[in-house]
């Protein structure tokens, strides 16, 4: 009588799922996947063997073990997460905070860090628990214009990204999208491989460069312990917490956490994947955050109280380095440049992996994966090789359009971070793995008025000129109000507008593995 009552539970969810209309050929759910764009089609998921409770039926409901062989199972997807740490970008904001501030912003980068592995876990908690990622989440939980403003805004920050390089290294960059396809066939265990070879480069290249600059130990550990913050060094400060919430890296680490055969409904599978995503975006991160810090320390070794702090960028940092360290058997020029290729390959790669995704998502669209990667692929390329042409005249223009791509991307984080914030905190989203609102609250806070001073302080020194004014105020006021539209539309407050297009998601049950 039990199987009967779980059996028509199943039926009846399956009923509210699936579309009205016939389902497609098996031909056809080879070649597209399913009628809902999924993440992952569930041939080229995971499959997480239960080594310790199997055959334990008294096991089912409880969470299982530690287990060594699990946790590799599980590692891939915060690593991947973790590339947003190290792209281009950071890199350069970790040169420029060592350069000026030294090894006072070491403390803040830790916490950002810190604060960065939580709100990822939270990406990764709306994956896991609800079994979709936050792009399909908000297509369901928000009206169509709306987003649209949020898939755009997000599209852009991708389409901005790796406009840095020459335009001859643009079209090197280009050609990672053959990889990339290349490498989707082969399972996302041999893309996981890749990224951790291009991390493990990017380890190796900013460790030889720490032990050959040899920073003072002293003041590393007086850095990242005795918080210190200076009013010379307060936009570097918010440039370094800015720096760890990427958009595009939201929603992306919601879709790679599906990668893994997890079943979304039974409680004690969900918190152990949570557990096991948790240590491996711990290790992950920490990685990164050793990457970042021998940066910063070199930087401030080499640069901090002289004359060339202020005009260090990412284009000419590999010359002073050569000029303040020398050659040698490995010259350390070729040896930051090295990083940096690996920095930029793999943030391009990702930055190509969350455009497929949020394209999917937000739009449903039923496209094959080469032709989805080679259309997000495209679509960067085409804009970065103009802007590269562009902007390729001097240094100084180069550091320009890095610092308003910056912007871009600060401008952008409420359109990532509050979706997320409202979605994990709806019961009916996410059952008993809702977060509470002294969270929600603290975190949307502190990102907001960082990113707020950040946005302040840029376009009081930059914007000139009576028709520039008028534009960004216009481009503002809609900015604001499209902000509170989403804070509304959240639980932190009662929302004026209609709730119909709210989530409706099954209760989550507990079944048999059989």
């Amino acid at each position: 009588m039990e199987n009967d009552v779980k059996v028509a539970e199943k039926k009846e969810e399956a009923d509210r799922l699936l579309p009205p209309q016939s389902l497609p050929s098996n031909s056809d759910e080879e070649e597209y996947g399913s009628e809902s764009e999924a993440a992952f089609e569930s041939r080229d998921k995971i499959v997480i063997v239960d080594f310790e409770s199997a055959g334990d039926p008294a096991r089912d409901d409880a969470t299982p073990p530690f287990s060594w062989r699990k946790l590799w199972l599980f590692a891939g997807p915060g690593f991947l997460m973790s590339i947003a740490f190290l792209d281009p970008g950071n890199l350069e904001g970790d040169l420029q905070a060592g350069a000026i501030a030294g090894y006072s912003l070491l403390w803040l980068l830790m916490w950002a860090t810190a604060m960065g592995l939580l709100i990822q876990m939270l990406s990764a908690r709306v994956g896991v628990a609800t079994g979709r990622h936050l792009a399909e989440l908000c297509r369901d939980e928000y009206p169509t214009w709306a987003r649209y403003v949020i898939g755009s805004a997000i599209a852009i920050q991708i389409l901005s990204r790796g406009v840095l390089p020459l335009w001859a290294g643009v079209v090197i960059t280009a050609s990672d999208c053959l990889l990339f396809l290349f490498l989707e066939n082969y399972g996302v265990r041999k893309l996981e491989a890749v990224f951790a070879v291009l991390i493990a480069t990017m380890g190796l290249s900013f460790a030889w460069m720490f032990g050959k600059t040899k920073p003072s130990g002293k003041e590393l550990m007086i850095g990242i312990l005795l918080p210190r913050l200076s009013s010379k060094t307060i936009r570097q400060a918010v440039g370094v917490v800015g720096c760890v919430i990427m958009p595009h890296n939201v929603f992306l680490h919601s879709a790679l956490v599906q990668s893994r055969k997890i079943n979304p409904k039974r409680k004690s599978r969900v918190q152990e994947a949570l557990n096991y995503y948790l240590i491996e975006s711990y290790v992950a991160l920490f990685i990164s955050f050793m990457i970042n810090l021998f940066v910063t320390t070199v930087f401030a070794k080499g640069f901090y109280g002289t004359e060339k702090a202020n005009n260090i960028g990412l284009v000419n940092a590999g010359q002073y380095l050569q000029e303040k360290f020398g050659g040698g058997l490995l010259p350390i020029l070729y040896i930051w440049g090295i990083g940096l290729l690996a920095a930029g390959q793999s943030s391009t790669i990702t930055g190509t992996y969350a455009g497929q995704f949020i394209m999917g998502g937000f739009l449903n669209l039923r496209l094959k994966k080469w032709m989805r990667a080679v259309i997000t692929r495209s679509c960067v390329i085409v804009p970065t090789m103009i802007v590269a042409i562009v902007f390729n005249t001097s240094e100084a223009s180069l550091d320009v359009l890095n610092e308003w791509l910056n912007v871009l991307q600060s401008v952008q984080i409420p359109f990532a971070l509050l979706p997320l914030l409202t979605l994990v905190s709806k019961e009916e989203v996410m059952g008993d793995f809702k977060i509470g609102p002294i969270l929600q609250l603290g975190l949307a806070a502190l990102v907001m008025i960082i990113n707020g001073y950040l946005l302040l302080d840029f376009f009081v020194s930059e914007v000139n000129g009576f028709m520039f004014g008028v534009t960004v105020c216009v481009w503002t006021t809609a900015y604001v109000a499209f902000i509170v539209y989403l804070i509304s539309h959240s639980n932190f407050i009662p929302s004026p507008w209609p709730s119909s297009s709210s989530i409706e998601l099954p209760k989550r049950v507990t079944v048999s593995d059989s």
